[in-house]
């Protein structure tokens, strides 16, 4: 991860990106073989030779036509998932955004320099602002090191959308608007977006070509934060972001409707480079337990968040950080990335600003105002109640477990992630008594434009060791076999999806050009067993 935020480097952010490899269509007995292997642990006898009849069935007649037309597809581009991905898994999904796709959560600084304290919140906002920006600076000049796996190259685009980026609400289906441009590119949107009390503000972070100092900013969230504290709260029009997608769609056409310039300003949000967010909550967390703040990111006020952004940097007046972001532009990897960019630079500055305090003359804040009827303040409250009412439904718990960490686990010749992941289903079969369907992403960054493929890993082999496990008639040595044959079927079923040689993505656009030929539904995806593997009771991602 280093190298990934290094501000001097031999080589250009972006530059590897033509030289990247185009995705790779799997083979379609390797995919159903895999296929097959997934749903074993969750069938019966009888069941899985059903299943197994269907996949044959499938190979040698719908599936190879199915699969011939899907090597034409990969052969007129370089991704032949990357629109289907971004379409089925994000742009036509209907739910609201902000609960049910994006993502986000807690910022560590509490663990050294910023722990939770009164009257701290702007002069740190102001630090870590002035932190992002440097971070937006080195993606805009291309100093940001391009990130590799064992030296090999992996697709950086997804970095493009981090910033000045935003879904806009379709009737049927949503779009991407990115506004960022490298330096070598041209002109790129420079302006914040701050929402405090319902309200919005907007100004530069850039004076006479120089990016704002921390007590530049800091005069700037000054400003918003006395006049939202010393008037009236706002119309909270942010909170149609928080709606499902088709009302929010339609919110949006009749609020461009009444006055054009609430268009402009709508265009101000979406090209902005961020959303900074005052939060009057007090989540007051700890090291050990994060609970309180992950809830107050995932699930705080909608009228200060706005959902479809790609990066909301919440800051809570105890002083301590969290963030919401929407999924559909990039992986939680490139969020990953900067954040550890930013903690970095907070534990080398002990979380102060170390330079000069003048403050340039400069204009203040912007306040930007939209123009609302009766029928806008409806749609509004509809969806504030909407977003409450769901958050009722969702229990979110963030414990740090510090009894040892992937040190350890090295040290023992074993991959951390795969020893999370195992111990993840062991912990499920305890309690449960069977096994648990689990999703966990791969990257398939290595190829051009790639996103993730699903590795599964509830593997046979991980069922095995969780009965040897519970079995008392099970020595130490049956169990160790077990457990290392289970690590090894993780490892490689791990790797040959990061190699572009998964199954779910492969079945995915099967599936799809099926749905786009007017075909009917394939046997394969209508039998049960399939829609039992995909009934996913809980999905882990782990970040090392």
């Amino acid at each position: 991860m280093a190298k990934s935020a290094s501000e001097s480097v031999p080589e250009r952010t972006f530059q590897h990106q033509n030289s990247l490899p185009p995705l790779p269509v799997p083979t379609l007995d390797g995919s159903l073989n895999k296929y097959l292997d997934a749903v074993r642990p969750f069938a019966s006898d009888g069941e899985f030779k059903a299943t197994l009849d269907i996949v044959e069935k499938f190979k040698d007649g719908v599936g190879k036509e199915l699969h011939q037309k899907l090597l034409q597809r990969a052969g007129a581009r370089r991704n032949w998932l990357e629109e289907w991905w971004l379409d089925t898994a994000y742009l036509e999904v209907r739910v609201p955004s902000q609960l049910n796709v994006n993502f986000g959560g807690p910022a560590p600084y509490l663990e050294h320099f910023w722990p939770p304290a009164e009257g701290t919140s702007l002069q740190r906002t102001s630090v870590i602002t002035w932190h992002t920006l440097q971070y937006w600076d080195l993606l805009r000049t291309e100093r940001l090191a391009p990130q590799k796996a064992n030296q090999t190259p992996m697709d950086m685009d997804q970095f493009r959308m981090l910033f000045c980026t935003c879904k806009v609400p379709g009737v049927k289906k949503d779009t991407i608007r990115n506004y960022f441009k490298t330096e070598s590119e041209g002109p790129c949107p420079s302006h914040l977006v701050v929402m405090c009390r319902g309200r919005m503000f907007t100004f530069d972070a850039l004076f006479d070509g120089r990016i704002l100092t921390p007590p530049e900013i800091l005069r700037q969230l000054s400003y918003v934060k006395q006049r939202c504290d010393g008037e009236s709260e706002g119309d909270g029009v942010s909170a149609l972001t928080s709606d499902d997608r088709t009302r929010w769609a339609k919110a949006r056409e009749h609020l461009i409707s009444i006055d054009p310039h609430n268009k402009t300003i709508l265009e101000t949000i979406q090209s902005s480079l961020f959303v900074i967010s005052l939060d009057e909550t007090k989540p007051y967390s700890t090291p050990e337990n994060y609970t309180n703040l992950t809830v107050a990111a995932l699930t705080g006020d909608p009228t200060i968040r706005w959902g479809d952004k790609s990066y909301n940097s919440i800051s809570f007046s105890d002083g301590t950080f969290g963030s919401t972001c929407d999924h559909a532009p990039y992986d939680a990897m490139v969020l990953v990335s900067m954040c550890w960019y930013l903690d970095e630079q907070v534990r080398a500055t002990e979380g102060k600003w170390k330079g000069s305090d003048a403050v340039r003359r400069m204009p203040p804040p912007e306040e930007l105002l939209f123009t609302v009827d009766e029928k806008v303040v409806g749609d509004i409250n509809h969806a504030k109640r909407q977003y409450l009412e769901s958050t009722q439904n969702l229990q979110i718990v963030c414990y740090a477990f510090t009894a040892f960490g992937k040190t350890a686990i090295k040290q023992k010749k074993l991959h951390p992630d795969t020893f999370v992941q195992l111990a993840m289903q062991l912990a499920y079969y305890k309690l449960h008594h069977k096994p648990g369907s689990c999703y966990e992403t791969a990257t398939t960054r290595r190829f051009y434009h790639g996103r993730t493929e699903t590795m599964r890993p509830c593997t046979q082999e991980a069922v095995d060791w969780c009965k040897a496990m519970m079995d008392p008639a099970s020595d130490v040595k049956a169990r160790r076999r077990a457990m290392l044959s289970a690590f090894d079927k993780h490892n490689n079923l791990m790797s040959e999806a990061q190699e572009g040689k998964g199954f779910d993505r492969h079945l995915l656009g099967l599936y799809l050009i099926a749905k786009e030929e007017g075909r009917p539904t394939p046997e394969l995806f209508a039998d049960p067993l399939y829609s039992r593997r995909y009934g996913l009771i809980y999905s882990i991602q782990v970040y090392f």
